[in-house]
């Protein structure tokens, strides 16, 4: 029997276990992983690029448990009414090969994004950080923010979109949760979001070479969650700010990365470091 987890499944386990103790759950399974990233059979993942979009394939193993996860990304979508990003994927046996699970993974790709995020601000970001900014304010962008002001503590939430309507639903979505100690404010630019911010999280869907920060924005000690960039062709990040003397540069899993990613901007030879060896404190 294989079993399915579907979208309703998903809603009735985070009310059940409540949003921010799953997020802390995720935060943690995610954390242990990597410390045993070495135990994975790891591959860049396959994708197939059109005009409007790409579909891509994530296959993974410990050699014990075989998962594959499939996903998309249109930007165009929402014009229609559609979701951006949308995934499924399979889990398996590796002695048997049968299937033991197939899950829709568009809402737990959203959570697991967000507690990524936190993981990697939680290993990078410098202590106390309370001041997030956030461009880029679609769909991803509200679990971003759920999750920094539950898991991180941060307080004041400075938002930007190129969008005004996308960062108005946000406003909306986050003021019905009666979330307390949030300050959420609305910026004119994002120069006006990152002034002052601890933490800069860039979740933008645009499938384009972009800009999105350049580097007089960048304020030593300021933490980079550059979430956005995820294809060939498309980045958030000036080149200028990762070459900063200053600058450490990590990255989960380089030889995706050089495909996809800040660094396909770079040469093949930019130093990075991958985010295991920070969670082992090899770096």
């Amino acid at each position: 029997m294989v079993n399915y987890l579907g979208v309703d499944s998903v809603r009735q386990l985070v009310a059940q276990v409540g949003l921010a103790p799953l997020l802390e759950r995720l935060v943690g399974e995610i954390e242990a992983d990597y410390r045993r990233w070495d135990a994975f059979d790891k591959s860049p993942r396959h994708a197939i690029h059109s005009a409007v979009g790409v579909i891509e394939l994530m296959p993974t193993s410990d050699g014990q448990m075989y998962c594959f996860k499939y996903v998309n990304g249109h930007p165009k979508n929402t014009a229609d009414g559609l979701l951006t990003v949308t995934a499924f994927g399979v889990l398996a046996d590796v002695d048997t090969g049968y299937p033991l699970l197939v899950s829709e993974l568009t809402l737990t790709t959203a959570l697991r994004t967000a507690a990524m995020s936190v993981l990697a601000a939680r290993h990078m970001a410098r202590p106390g950080s309370q001041r997030m900014a956030l461009i880029g304010n679609g769909a991803q962008s509200e679990f971003q923010a759920l999750a920094f002001h539950h898991l991180m503590g941060i307080r004041e939430l400075r938002l930007f979109d190129t969008d005004p309507r996308a960062s108005a639903k946000l406003v909306r979505n986050l003021a019905a949760l009666g979330l307390s100690g949030l300050d959420v404010r609305v910026c004119n630019s994002t120069a006006d979001a990152v002034r002052g911010a601890d933490i800069v999280t860039t979740v933008t869907a645009d499938k384009r070479n972009a800009t999105i920060l350049l580097p007089d924005m960048i304020e030593p000690g300021m933490h980079i969650n550059a979430v956005g960039g995820d294809c060939p062709g498309k980045t958030e990040l000036h080149p200028d700010i990762l070459s900063r003397a200053d600058a450490r540069v990590v990255v989960e899993y380089e030889p995706q990365s050089r495909i996809e990613g800040e660094i396909q901007q770079l040469g093949n030879d930019f130093p990075v470091v991958e985010f295991a060896d920070v969670v082992r404190d090899r770096m």
